[in-house]
């Protein structure tokens, strides 16, 4: 197997990983800081990309679409959290799972009364289009872009986390709600706010990944579940760890589901190889997460409170 195949899936991995990180950084802020549980934040993620295509649809503006994604998701978020999840946060996390599950299901039926239930397909920009060059290996303009943004997007989150007034008072509302609000802060703009934020990056995600997916109700359940594995493994409420494991998952699970069915025709027999690697290979960061667990339960990089 070739130098140019594995770096092919290290970037793969990469560009996975990032966009994992973009649903990880703000479901860990709402899961890890403000201990909500928040199954819809998929949903969140599959409205960005159908607010992105129909924006693209209409202007013919890549800039523009992925800007009506955020800010369609925000707004969303923004009313979600007014509407029902201010009234949870208070309750079992039992209640978080169930009245959020319920959203789930709202959200799937309402795209595909608005949109229908064939696939939407968003495409990539002109200017994004090419590949790039890199000393004769040849890679997708548009995939490098996905990962410039995730990489934009953890340097900003960890710049207002660490060093700005918000991220103090975010960071103190995590350890001591009551505390923080007796000192005059606004406990309940703040969640708002980090419950919208959280939101708009979801909905970002689902406008970068809407290019090389297609867009479709339902789409998030899926890669919630791989957003949460990666919140597990990083720790929870830390967004540094989010970044980490997003890319750790993003890489093991792609070089998984690649090398793992080449790798075991080596030693077993094709037709065993073909139908057992692609299992094993779906199982990886299951099992990742599993260890992670047993050795760290606080995850690889926890917060320090």
């Amino acid at each position: 197997m070739s130098s140019t195949i594995v770096f092919a899936q290290l970037l793969n991995g990469l560009q996975y990983g990032v966009l994992l990180f973009l649903l990880a950084a703000g479901l860990t802020l709402v899961f890890g800081i403000m201990s909500f549980v928040n199954l819809a934040h998929g949903s969140l993620y599959m409205m960005g990309a159908y607010f992105a295509a129909s924006a693209f649809a209409y202007t013919g503006s890549f800039g523009l679409a992925v800007l009506a994604a955020m800010v369609g998701s925000l707004l969303l978020g923004l009313a979600l959290e007014f509407v029902a999840v201010s009234r949870l946060y208070r309750r079992d996390h039992l209640d978080h799972v169930l009245a959020t599950f319920g959203l789930v299901l709202f959200f799937n039926e309402l795209v595909r009364m608005i949109w229908g239930s064939q696939p939407v397909f968003l495409q990539v920009p002109d200017f994004l289009s090419g590949a790039v060059d890199i000393g004769g290996f040849t890679y997708p303009a548009y995939r490098f872009a996905i990962i410039a943004v995730g990489l934009l997007v953890a340097v900003g989150s960890w710049l207002l986390i660490n060093k700005t007034r918000v991220g103090m008072l975010i960071r103190a509302g995590a350890v001591n709600p009551a505390m923080v609000a007796a000192l005059g802060v606004n406990i309940r703009l703040l969640n708002a706010m980090l419950f919208g934020v959280g939101a708009m990056l979801a909905g970002l995600a689902g406008a970068m990944a809407g290019p090389i997916l297609s867009v479709q109700s339902g789409m998030g359940e899926s890669v919630l579940i791989t957003t949460l594995v990666v919140i597990v493994i990083g720790g929870i409420g830390s967004v540094t760890g989010a970044f980490y494991a997003a890319l750790i998952v993003g890489i093991v699970d792609t070089m998984g589901r690649v090398f793992l069915p080449f790798l075991l025709r080596q030693v077993a027999e094709r037709s065993f190889a073909d139908a057992a690697g692609p299992a094993l290979a779906s199982m990886l960061v299951y099992l990742l997460m599993a260890v992670v667990l047993a050795w760290r339960p606080q995850g690889l990089f926890p917060t320090h409170r």
